[in-house]
């Protein structure tokens, strides 16, 4: 093995011009430096070692080591996602498990601070709710009136993964027959960008305007047509202020998961893993393509060369020849090719299907599952293992599931339904006192719990037995087991139940669940209100 005669430390644009002018002082400043490598105690920065001596990544800011790197990293990001079965799985399966049908509205206002019964908070929340879903569940709730709130949700967060990030717009809009103003307008990621491709300044980088003193985002510059849209004519940029001047109100929404404090854009969700699923594409390709030439089944005739001139003159002879010459060596089943006379057909035997392409295969999706906080079994949807290897692999995969819908309902459905209720009350369509007058009573009328759909069961009836015990050692309720089997309210289970267990006994079918104490006198109905008395 040869000597490695790199430098033990790399010199930079600073160390090459002062040896440039001052060869003395750069080689004193070299050696200083060298001397600094070797000082350290982590081995994970020593320079003197063959393995680390070459790999010095740059120390850049958050928006130096992103912003350079998005435009290729989108759209790397989109071709995997529309043409690798791997990515694009890991996509849907986080918006179905994140997302799914849609995170749903449960007002849940702070009904003591707010000097309210229980029953008044629970008839205020019920037509706060009623409200909300009838905007919600409408198609006018989006500006091109295409998607309901639930639509926009899935669209946003699959735009937000797939890019990086995602931006909604939130503009009020009168229309004709309809009440509430508030409409949502998704703005794809390229489109927020600086105004005639002008470079970036410490306020203004890659479309968001930033406040040189505080830092947070004071303006978006959103293009009026896609970077990427040659239908022609020239674009133009609005500038979209973040908040209303005198209001406060937010008029841009911008989702994506900041990894670094002061990073201003996101980066998509499969960035760190580009290579290696673009790798192992290229590797299913070349075994998938090999599999299907070994299970051709193909005739080449071999012509005896005294038959060839025997049988044939010369125009036949160039018209063989020029037709032989036209075949492009595609294989197809069935197919008999004419070989002229001398030639023979050589091939390696492919021994396809490779029998260790699975295994392979299985290690690269392994460690694409860790990147992407997703079990193998989750990330594939194949369980082959135990109950409790599966529940287990379901549980880790729900913990990221979780954080990032946690995230999604504080950052774009909860913004959206304040937006909303501040218009009604303002408007008003729904009664809430003081809610313009303190930021804390306002607070405690915005309250409001998200739900989504469930994980699903392995094995439903060990989970329903856990549930039970759950709520009968006080450590879970009947409400929290309810979302957390399929994210529906328990109170809306239990009118439904009731008018069913009343619909039964008034049709003389109903049997109580096993198990269960035998009614006291006088309690035929459920809920009657009616005090049992003695006969």
């Amino acid at each position: 093995m040869g000597k490695d005669n790199s430098p033990l430390v790399p010199q930079n644009l600073l160390d090459k011009a002062i040896a440039y002018v001052a060869p003395k002082v750069a080689a004193q400043r070299m050696a200083a430096r060298a001397t600094l490598a070797l000082a350290g105690g982590y081995t994970g920065a020593r320079m003197d070692r063959s393995a680390l001596n070459r790999w010095n990544p740059r120390a850049g800011s958050p928006n130096t080591d992103i912003i350079a790197d998005l435009p290729t990293l989108r759209s790397r990001s989109r071709d995997q996602m529309r043409n690798a079965p791997v990515a694009l799985g890991a996509l849907n399966t986080n918006i179905n498990h994140v997302v799914g049908t849609g995170l749903s509205c449960n007002p849940n206002i702070d009904a003591a601070f707010l000097g309210l019964t229980d029953e008044e908070a629970e008839q205020w929340e019920l037509d706060t709710k009623r409200r909300f879903n009838a905007w919600a569940e409408s198609a006018d709730c989006d500006i091109a009136r295409h998607l309901n709130f639930y639509g926009i949700q899935k669209l946003a967060f699959r735009s937000m993964l797939e890019s990086g990030d995602t931006f909604v717009l939130t503009p009020r809009v009168a229309r004709a027959g309809y009440p509430a103003r508030l409409a949502l307008q998704i703005i794809e990621a390229d489109r927020v960008c600086n105004p005639d491709r002008r470079g970036d300044t410490d306020t203004l980088i890659d479309g968001v305007e930033i406040a040189d003193t505080t830092g947070e985002a004071i303006a978006y510059h959103v293009a009026r047509k896609h970077p990427g849209d040659y239908t022609g004519g020239g674009n133009s940029w609005t500038r979209v202020d973040a908040r209303g001047s005198s209001t406060g109100r937010r008029n841009v929404l911008h989702l994506f998961e900041q990894l670094r404090p002061g990073q201003v854009r996101g980066v998509p969700m499969i960035a760190p893993i580009l290579e290696p699923l673009k790798q192992l594409s290229r590797y299913t390709d070349a075994e998938l393509n090999a599999a299907v030439i070994s299970g051709l089944f193909s005739v080449f005739i071999k012509m005896d060369p005294e038959a060839f001139n025997d049988l044939f003159d010369d125009d036949a002879k160039d018209a063989l020849v020029n037709k032989s010459s036209n075949w492009s060596g595609e294989m197809e089943s069935g197919k008999a090719v004419n070989l002229l006379p001398g030639e023979s057909i050589e091939s390696s035997n492919p021994g396809r299907p490779n029998a260790q392409f699975d295994p392979f295969w299985t290690a690269i999706v392994r460690q694409i599952g860790m990147a992407l906080e997703m079990p193998f079994e989750v990330l594939t949807m194949h369980f082959q293992s135990s109950y409790s290897a599966a529940r287990a692999a379901m549980l880790m995969a729900w913990k990221a599931f979780r954080a990032r819908r946690d995230n999604w309902a504080t950052y774009l459905c909860q913004p959206v339904y304040e937006l909303w209720l501040t218009d009604e009350i303002a408007e008003g369509r729904i009664r809430a006192p003081g809610f313009f007058a303190n930021e804390v009573v306002r607070a405690a009328w915005c309250g409001a719990l998200w739900t989504g759909d469930g994980p699903g069961s392995i094995d439903p009836v060990k989970e329903v037995d856990a549930a039970e015990k759950r709520v009968a050692l006080g450590i879970s309720t009947k409400q929290a087991e309810s979302i957390l089997h399929d994210g529906i309210d328990w109170s809306q289970k239990h009118k439904q139940r009731v008018k069913e267990i009343n619909a039964e006994k008034a049709d003389g079918i109903y049997l109580p669940p096993k198990g269960a104490t035998p009614a006291l006198p006088g309690a035929d109905d459920v809920n009657s209100g009616k005090p049992a008395t003695d006969e």
